[in-house]
Formats: C-alpha cells, sequence, structure tokens
C-alpha cells in the first residue's frame, strides 16, 4: 500500500535540512533500492528554497510507513516541524511496472 508522507520543516532549519541531505538522499536510495519509494521531492518557499518535503512510499500498513518516516535522517535531526503520514492511492499517471 502506498503512503504519502507529507513534512514540513521547522522555521528557520534550512541548514539542518543542507546538512542533512547527503544522508537524507542515502537513505531514499536505500528505498529506492528495496522498491519501497513511489517519488519524493522538497516542498518549495516563495524564494524557492526547500521548507518540506513529500515522500511516496510503499509499505505495509500505517506503522510500517510511520516507522519509515521516523528512520528518515531529517526526522532523526529534528528537521520537521510536523510529519503526516497518510494512505494514498495513485489513480493518474502512474509509471508501467
Amino acid at each position: 500500500m502506498l503512503f504519502a508522507l507529507i513534512c514540513k520543516d521547522k522555521p528557520g532549519a534550512l541548514q539542518i535540512r543542507m546538512d542533512t541531505r547527503p544522508h537524507h538522499a542515502a537513505f531514499l536510495n536505500g528505498l529506492n533500492d528495496e522498491k519501497k519509494l513511489a517519488f519524493a521531492g522538497p516542498f518549495l518557499d516563495p524564494d524557492g528554497k526547500p521548507n518540506g518535503s513529500l515522500v511516496v512510499i510503499e509499505a505495509a500498513d500505517q506503522a510500517d510507513a510511520e516507522k519509515i518516516a521516523a528512520s528518515d535522517p531529517y526526522a532523526k535531526a529534528g528537521l520537521f516541524q510536523s510529519v503526516e503520514v497518510q494512505p494514498w492511492n495513485w489513480v493518474f499517471n502512474k509509471p508501467a511496472a
């Protein structure tokens, strides 16, 4: 089942994001290798600077999705003000398997 991780950064935390980005990218690459990552990318503020993340993952259930979200180096570094984990159904423009 797919889950959307909707993550909002704490105000003024851009440096945490930049410092942790290599570890976050490695984490996402690992999820991709495990066929658990559908897609991911940052939300942007009006100046084009990242201020959150949208990560869509494959997980067994809500608890598994929340465990994956908590394992993200950004989450461990305290970057996020909030993380919402929502079941999600990819209906339109889903790439072929």
